[in-house]
């Protein structure tokens, strides 16, 4: 009988709740501390995707109206990235392209908008055509920025460059006034 006092003591010591919660907390948590970084990266990348596009807006709308002066691709880098507002480094990691569309073919570019390339001194060349009256232009633009916390590739799935950046890209297009 005394035998049997051991082992329900025994037993009921395994029982007890001490340690259970340390034991799920070190397996949890950096599942739960990653899916939160994880959230924070894909906010920061959204929100820098909705700076890009809002960038790139008000800045075709000025150089629809003609109140880009001087029209150049060095004027409109610097004020997209003046509108942008949080990317670092900015007129070192966006790249700007400017071209007509015919009317007629409707030929689009294809493949991927040339981005920065963090790597190479030379950088991709790009058109920038202002075009001339009544013909539509588009306008797209691409910034190599870093992660916030370098999860981001991992979450949603996104390429990373050999300098560890990722692009984002914007696209519009408008009818040049006459």
């Amino acid at each position: 009988m005394k035998r049997n006092g051991l082992l329900t003591r025994f037993a009921h010591r395994f029982r007890r709740d001490d340690g259970n919660a340390t034991i799920e907390f070190v397996i949890l948590f950096p599942a739960i501390l990653m899916l939160f970084l994880s959230a924070f990266e894909v906010g920061i990348f959204l929100t820098r995707s909705v700076l890009l596009d809002r960038a790139l807006d008000l800045n075709v709308r000025a150089l629809r109206l003609g109140h880009l002066n001087p029209a150049t691709h060095d004027e409109l880098k610097r004020r997209v990235c003046e509108d942008s507002l949080i990317f670092q480094d900015c007129p070192n990691a966006v790249s700007l392209e400017l071209r007509p569309i015919s009317n007629s073919s409707w030929d689009l570019p294809m493949g991927r908008i040339p981005c920065v390339d963090r790597n190479e001194d030379i950088q991709p060349a790009v058109e920038f055509n202002t075009g001339g009256d009544n013909e539509i232009m588009l306008v797209r633009a691409c910034a190599v920025l870093d992660p916030f916390f370098g999860t981001t590739p991992f979450v949603i799935n996104l390429p990373r460059d050999e300098s560890g950046g990722m692009a984002i890209a914007s696209m519009s297009t408008f009818v040049n006034e006459p």
